[in-house]
């Protein structure tokens, strides 16, 4: 049998709109959970008294995450439709979590933005709305949750499809090609099987909006990058790096070079879901060992590419970013933390070269003093370490990221050029 097409899937949205009992439902829907693991979940929720929570568990493995009642690391889950190959990467909703969130983000082809259909648009829902889009996820599906709770009613689900409809707009994402499916986790109205108690709702179930997303192109041609997630060292095997491929294609066999370290190394073998690869592409998420290099040769944040043209790192860049969530002001000299790839590091907005008109792409004005909330500038960047960074242009997911500062993403961009380490 063919394999299925892959796609990377994140969920995203308010932390109490249900996106961990909407994974949960759709694994247990889809027969990816056997009833005997369902039945120990039910044992476990009933052990910790969390009797609506039982689908969240599937995603929350972590006892101490089971206890505190929320959603901490990513964890990734694969499920079939007819059409395609998931991997769910299941970003935390709870507002400490955004970083792992944005990792998740840069990494995912398409989203669900669940949304409760009682609550409507919260904090968070225009926050991950936000990122989804300035990293790049440019498609997406509204899961319209808890239609239940709403008593399956259609003012309801209009009125917070209106709602959601004015954000995504706002954020630049065309809604006439959205899907808003209102569904509920807890019952299974609407996850895999249409439901008799929404006879005025005509589109399709959440498992088959999802099959109306596309594979967007492997950009194969291009040298390869691997921005590398965690690094393992497994006896028998040695050390092994994990990540995704962004672009090129890695073999066994090749020398690779580790930057901004500059080790070099040769690939002995490629893994991915236990399986040997003769070849790893765009969208893989795989681990491969490495050659006569220490764990402390390398880290996550690092990324890989051939010796032939190795990835860039930066002394400064230039960019464009949208201020989302800043309590006063940026001005230059600020220095928060920048998530870039898989690098989290700190960097200083040394200069703001412009503002310009979010609508038009106009210039507003030349050096303004401060940017604040909902401005959108061109801004220079000196990181405090050397770290990789692409031109967005020339390699979307390593060129886009996300600014944090006190717990909260405070702005994201995209980098427009870049002054290459000499």
């Amino acid at each position: 049998m063919a394999e299925k097409p892959h796609l990377n899937l994140i969920f995203i949205g308010h932390i109490d709109h249900g996106k961990s009992t909407t994974v949960g439902r759709l694994l247990y829907d889809t027969k990816t959970i056997s009833e005997q693991d369902m039945k120990k979940i039910k044992e476990d929720v009933t052990k910790y008294n969390r009797p609506t929570f039982e689908f969240a568990f599937v995603m929350d493995q972590l006892k101490e995450e089971r206890e505190r009642g929320i959603t901490i690391d990513i964890m990734h889950r694969d499920f079939q439709t007819p059409k395609y190959y998931f991997t769910i990467i299941d970003a935390p909703g709870h507002r400490d979590f955004v970083k792992n969130m944005i990792t998740g983000a840069s990494q995912a082809d398409c989203a669900v933005l669940v949304v409760s259909s009682i609550d409507g648009v919260q904090s968070q829902t225009r926050e991950h709305a936000y990122l989804a889009k300035v990293l790049g996820i440019n498609q997406i599906i509204v899961g319209l949750n808890k239609i239940d709770a709403a008593g399956y009613d259609k003012a309801k689900y209009e009125d917070a499809k209106a709602k959601v409809s004015e954000l995504l707009k706002s954020v630049g994402y065309d809604v006439t090609k959205i899907n808003f499916v209102p569904y509920s986790a807890l019952q299974g109205d609407n996850v895999a099987t249409k439901s008799e108690k929404l006879p005025w709702y005509n589109g399709p179930t959440l498992l088959a909006a999802l099959d109306t997303f596309v594979v967007p192109p492997k950009p194969t041609d291009k040298p390869l990058r691997l921005p590398i997630q965690d690094v393992y060292t497994i006896q028998g095997f040695g050390t092994v790096p994990v990540g995704r491929v962004e672009s090129g294609v890695m073999k066994p066999g090749e020398t690779v070079v580790i930057m901004p370290s500059g080790v070099k190394t040769e690939v002995k073998s490629i893994e991915m879901h236990k399986q040997a690869l003769q070849k790893a592409e765009p969208g893989d998420n795989v681990g491969f060992n490495v050659k006569g290099v220490d764990k402390k040769d390398m880290k996550r944040g690092d990324v890989v590419g051939p010796t032939t043209s190795p990835p860039t790192v930066a002394t400064e860049f230039t960019a464009q970013i949208v201020v989302i969530n800043h309590p006063t002001a940026i001005a230059p000299g600020y220095t928060p933390v920048f998530h870039i790839h898989t690098a989290q590091i700190a960097a200083t907005i040394v200069e703001i070269v412009e503002k310009k008109d979010p609508k038009t792409g106009q210039t507003l004005q030349k050096n303004p003093e401060f940017i604040k909330n909902g401005d959108v500038a061109i801004v220079r960047v000196k990181p405090s370490k050397p770290v990789v960074v692409e031109k967005y242009s020339e390699f979307a997911h390593l060129g886009r990221f996300a600014i944090r500062d006190m717990g909260q993403t405070v702005a994201a961009g995209v980098v427009l050029d870049v002054v290459k380490r000499a």
